[in-house]
């Protein structure tokens, strides 16, 4: 007349091993999160260590994609080839009546810090003379520019081109212009970031051979790239 009954042990078999599963994967939860944070703050400490802001502007770079110290590298590149181009690029056009180059003095001065500007003030004027007494005219041409060392506010970078010089002709055209060969150069360039602004703070020729600024100037040579040559303008034949 009795029925077995299943024993106690039987319907309560399964929950032993149940709580195990869940601890076990609660314990690999908290691993993965763990390893995850750790991953997370590895990646903002390297990848954003040239980034201004605190850290959640820091962690939004980023989640955004942004690659700050690649955006930081460019901009210091061009800051660096603008420079260049600009204080090696005047000419007859940019005199003024006072025989100044107002406008030359401030496309440089628009990238260079105010210690620099100081320095570049008292040199401008030999280049303003050789201008106004020759017609010499100077173009540049930036080959490549590079990097090679940045922090948070500070950079070197290396620049490589050429610039040619030109004098009036001889022909019966007014605008007729004589060239020079092209001068190569190659120059490091330091820049401080200042309110948020990369400007040059000071730059000087890479020695080595082959490398020359002035055409009159023996290879390797160091050589102010902003100071013009002190050839005078080709004699007329008669």
């Amino acid at each position: 007349m009795t029925q077995e009954q299943g024993s106690p042990e039987g319907g309560t078999s399964g929950a032993p091993s149940s709580r195990g599963f869940r601890v076990g994967l609660l314990l690999a939860l908290v691993l993965v999160l763990v390893g995850s944070l750790a991953w997370t703050g590895y990646l903002v400490a390297t990848r954003t260590s040239g980034a201004g802001g605190n850290l959640p502007e820091r962690v939004g770079s980023l989640l955004s994609g942004e690659n700050t110290i690649a955006a930081e590298r460019e901009r210091v590149m061009d800051v660096a080839s603008q420079f260049m181009l600009r204080v090696n690029s005047y000419g007859p056009d940019d005199l003024a009546e006072d025989g100044t180059m107002p406008d030359y003095r401030e496309r440089v001065g628009e990238l260079i810090t105010p210690a620099f500007r100081a320095d570049f003030e008292t040199q401008v004027g030999t280049a303003e003379q050789t201008v106004a007494q020759a017609q010499l005219g100077r173009e540049c041409e930036v080959y490549g520019v590079g990097v090679s060392t940045m922090d948070a506010d500070s950079a070197t970078a290396l620049v490589a081109g050429v610039f040619t010089n030109s004098y009036p002709g001889n022909g019966r055209r007014a605008d007729e212009r004589v060239e020079s060969e092209p001068a190569p150069f190659r120059v490091r360039i330091s820049l401080v970031k200042m309110a948020g602004e990369w400007l040059v703070d000071d730059f000087a020729p890479v020695t080595g051979a082959g490398v020359s600024l002035d055409p009159s100037a023996a290879p390797g040579d160091p050589v102010d790239p902003a100071v013009p040559p002190t050839d005078e303008a080709p004699e007329e034949q008669q």
